[in-house]
């Protein structure tokens, strides 16, 4: 097989390629194992049933590296750990610290999703070059792998915000030109709405294939169910794009909904060995120098009675408390969502939908909608119905403040994404006086990506 003398730029040290590259079909070896080879072409169903649920598996590696990595950044956490000050020296850039692209632990935030990309498009190649599905059967499953694409594709974009991203990889080793942000934005709304033009192909029922308990038990495992995924991620993507009545729109067409459940949504599953443990998860009260603890302003700054901060946060006996670069931090509150190791963390609610709403109609003028969707949170909340001014700027003030406490910490980094695209990332919105740290915009483009473009103009 073919060797490559650099990295391959997507893989970004994932692995030492001493003999071959990562994704390059070869002859099956093991057959309890098969290669991408024997599944390119006429792949059996259970071929593509364990592409399928090895797609769900990359679709949560991001949710530890992520949440922890971009709520550091939002100031909506502290990922404290006594072994390795740079969880704190370098997420938080104290002393002066920059995002650069020797910045401990934030590649795992860029090559994971690109690690699920390549099985979605696995997924795509299989399943249209099999004849053992129905066509119907081939758009059910493309369409739900190219929902998984876009959700990804945005999660690297988040990260990497003007640095642009690739879009094009589906040849590793011949990948497309970085894209800038707003192109990157467009191309995923691409990708989200083939995916939904495929399911809505699909026909009725249920997705032909397994799909885990995060799917099944939450009742997103019918076709119809899926399409509304698809719409409520691109109800996501419409507001940060800025189309407001496109995002009304795929609203629309979502699980949206502002007198159901606002917990509503799918999952990532997780589970006892050979499975993953929940990586959010951590035991409460444990006497321990590692935890992610709840950021002392979310704290300072929350309303009197928000059944969120009773419901999120734990108070612990004693703060767990760190030391880095003569700086100390110390929490006393950490995370209580989670019941066990094995609990799911939802990647989308319709919390998030509800605030969407808001957000979109308080942009377009619709007040009164923008007013309901602020309540059903508030009430929710138990804080009563908001009786602030309804200008836009003041509603929109209020839905930034909700959504920091209704998605905090949620697998996504919405406080610093919020923060950012409304232009508030400032000392005046994210608290840096007790670690004395630097307010990131973006993270650095990967010095991997960086050698193999500066390889390309020579080759």
């Amino acid at each position: 097989m073919k060797k490559l003398s650099l990295y391959t730029p997507i893989l970004i040290a994932l692995m030492l390629m001493s003999s071959c590259s990562f994704f390059e079909l070869s002859a099956p070896n093991d057959p309890n194992n098969p290669s991408l080879g024997s599944v390119s072409q006429n792949a059996s169903r259970n071929q593509v049933q364990s592409l399928v649920t090895g797609l769900e598996s990359r679709h949560r590696d991001y949710v530890f590296t992520v949440t922890m990595l971009f709520g550091s950044m939002g100031r909506e956490l502290w990922y404290l750990n006594a072994s390795d000050p740079r969880w704190q020296t370098d997420w938080l850039g104290m002393n002066n610290r920059q995002a650069t692209v020797n910045m401990f632990g934030y590649l795992a935030s860029y090559q994971n999703p690109y690690f699920a990309i390549r099985q979605a498009q696995t997924v795509i190649d299989a399943v249209q070059n099999t004849n053992t599905f129905t066509e119907q059967e081939k758009n059910a499953v493309s369409g739900f792998a190219k929902t998984i694409m876009a959700y990804q594709y945005l999660l690297v974009a988040m990260g990497q915000y003007e640095n642009g991203i690739r879009i094009d990889v589906k040849d590793v080793q011949n990948p497309g030109p970085f894209l800038p942000l707003a192109e990157s934005l467009t191309q995923i709304k691409r990708v989200l709405d083939e995916g939904n033009t495929e399911l809505g192909n699909a026909g009725t029922g249920n997705f032909p294939l397994r799909l885990t308990s995060g799917f099944t038990a939450n009742n997103f495992n019918t076709i119809a169910a899926l399409r509304q995924l698809n719409r409520g991620l691109a109800a996501r993507l419409a507001v940060y794009r800025q189309q407001w009545q496109e995002a009304v729109e795929a609203l629309n067409g979502s699980f949206y909904s502002l007198t159901g459940s606002l917990d509503l949504g799918p999952a990532h599953t997780y589970g006892a060995p050979p499975d993953a443990f929940n990586p959010l998860f951590f035991v409460q009260n444990a006497n321990v120098t590692t935890m992610m603890v709840v950021h002392p302003s979310v704290l300072r700054d929350t309303i009197a009675g928000d059944a969120r901060v009773r419901n999120k946060f734990f108070l612990r006996t004693a703060p767990v408390s760190v030391t880095s670069d003569g700086t100390p931090l110390s929490g006393q509150y950490q995370d209580r969502r989670f019941a066990s190791n094995t609990s799911e963390v939802k990647f989308l609610r319709n919390e998030e939908l509800v605030l969407i709403a808001a957000e979109a109609n308080a942009q377009l003028g619709n007040t009164q909608a923008a007013l309901a969707a602020i309540n059903r949170i508030r009430i929710a909340a138990g804080i009563g119905n908001y009786a602030g001014a309804t200008t836009k700027e003041a509603l929109i003030d209020e839905i930034l403040f909700q959504r920091r406490y209704s998605l905090w910490a949620e697998p996504w980094g919405h406080r610093w994404v919020d923060l950012r695209r409304y232009d508030r990332l400032n000392a005046q919105n994210v608290d840096i006086s007790l670690d004395r740290g630097t307010i990131f915009k973006q993270l650095a483009r990967p010095q991997a990506e960086i050698n193999w473009d500066e390889y390309v103009k020579t080759r």
